[in-house]
Parts: structure tokens; sequence; C-alpha cells
């Protein structure tokens, strides 16, 4: 390295050799590197490019909201009022933020809710008289099914379920002026008919019995009983239990002594006048 003097006596900085190759290499590197665009056209590249994504966003949201709209006409679904929104989201946000306004109600879009409105309901018919077309629509009801229940209930029954021991007539020397009908001691005893008690009690011979007056003023005679379940004065209807089956009075074993007195007061054969009203006990 050389050092120069300059004509006014001062020395000039020394120069680097090398100083001038770092600069060759500079100019060549420049010379092969593609040219770097202007900071105003970098600009105008983004700003068209911002540009270019807002025009499809916005045309994609117009599309959407064309859709939409369609849909709505097509549904023609009625939308609240902006009162109605307004409230429901204020209270909305309320439940959700538990925010109060400063007098301390609840703070929302739109002000407070309203207040709910109750519609008056118009009544159709008078109260009463629709509680009494239901009484008498009950009663009829039931008017009806006890004429059902009476039209299938029979006129005549069978006086007990047994066995048929003996029957009327003459026995050892005696006459047996009714029919015997054996079974276990509690078996009901029914009336055989519609009728009135005569009476229900002690008797002679019988030990407790049961008598009854039928509407054509036949009587029923129900002997040796072992308890009585109906009283004088009661009405009684085909098959309802008026005594249990027992072995008081002069009996040899439990069963029921039935008989039957015509209007006349005579005693009569209880098997033909059973048949001839369709009951069998034999």
């Amino acid at each position: 390295m050389t050092r120069h003097r300059s004509p006014g006596g001062q020395q000039n900085a020394p120069v680097q050799q090398h100083d001038s190759d770092e600069e060759s290499t500079a100019d060549r590197n420049r010379k092969h590197r593609p040219p770097t665009p202007s900071s105003v056209l970098r600009g105008r590249i983004v700003v068209a490019a911002v540009a270019a994504g807002a025009f499809a966003a916005a045309g994609q949201a117009m599309a959407a909201e064309q859709d939409q709209s369609d849909s709505q006409q097509d549904d023609s679904t009625p939308l609240a009022s902006s009162q109605e929104a307004a409230a429901s989201l204020g209270t909305a946000t309320e439940e959700n933020t538990g925010t109060k306004g400063s007098d301390g109600a609840s703070a929302g879009v739109g002000g407070a809710a309203p207040s709910p409105e109750v519609l008056p309901v118009a009544r159709t018919a008078n109260t009463d008289d629709e509680v009494r077309k239901i009484a008498k629509s009950q009663r009829v009801e039931r008017a009806r099914e006890a004429a059902i229940r009476e039209a299938r209930q029979p006129d005549y029954v069978a006086p007990a379920e047994g066995t048929f021991t003996s029957g009327f007539g003459g026995r050892w020397g005696t006459t047996h002026y009714g029919i015997d009908i054996a079974n276990s001691k509690g078996t009901k005893i029914s009336s055989v008919a519609e009728g009135t008690v005569l009476e229900a009690g002690p008797a002679s011979g019988f030990g407790l019995w049961v008598r009854v007056q039928h509407t054509d003023g036949t009587i029923t005679v129900y002997g040796h009983v072992h308890s009585v379940t109906v009283q004088e004065g009661e009405k009684v209807e085909a098959g309802d239990q008026i005594a249990t089956m027992g072995n008081r009075g002069f009996s040899t074993g439990t069963h029921l002594h039935f008989e039957v007195w015509n209007q006349g007061g005579k005693k009569i054969n209880p098997l033909p006048w059973l048949n001839a009203r369709g009951v069998n006990v034999t």
C-alpha cells in the first residue's frame, strides 16, 4: 500500500485494494438479479388484489341475500315486529350476561320487555247449562244400564245350588210339603223371584226360616237355614241372597227345605211350579 500526498500537503485517505474487488462483485450480482418493482407499483398491485377480493365477497353476499329472500317469500313465515325482536334480544342478553341497567332493571337492546298481553276468552255457553246437560246425560246413562241389567236378569232362579235329595209327597207315613236340596253349610240361598220378605227368623220345626211373597201373590218358604241375611219388609229380586244353608230344627243333615204356597195358601209341589218357569233343580 502506498500513500499519496495532495497538492495542499494533506494526505489522501489510504485506499484499500480489496474495495474495488467488492464493488466489482456487487455490480455483477445486480446484473444477474431481476429488477425489483418500485414501491408505487407494489402499492397498486396490493390495492387491485384487495379490490378484487372485496368485489367477490360482495357478490357472494348479494347472492346469499337473494336466496334467503326467495326462501322467505316461499315459506311466507311472518316475522316478529322490531319491538318484539328487541324485547326478546334484551331478555336473552340479560339472561346470558346478567347485566342490569342503572336503575336496577334489566338492560338489553330495545329496552325493557313489554308486559304479556292477556287476551279475553269467549264463553261459548252458560256453565250452569252445561253442568245440567252433563248431569242429565249421566242419569240417562244410568237408567239405560239399569234397564239392560233388568232385561238380562232372569225372572226365576233356583233357590240353591246342590243335590236334590227329597221330593214333594208322602214320606215315612207323613207328607213332605216341599223339596230338599243338600249342600255344605253356608251355601247361598236365593229368592226364586222378585218379592217382599214376609218373615225372617225363628220358626217351629225349621229352626230358622224366610218367607217371601211374590208379585202374583205366591209365597215361597226357605227352612232349616243357618243364618238370615234379610229382614221383614225388604224388597228382593230373583237371585238375591236371603239366607245361608244350615241344619237347624228337625233336620238330619245340612240342606234347604223349599216350599211353594199358592195365592190361596195351599202348599203345592215345587217341582212343576219351578219347571213351568224354566228352572230345573233335579
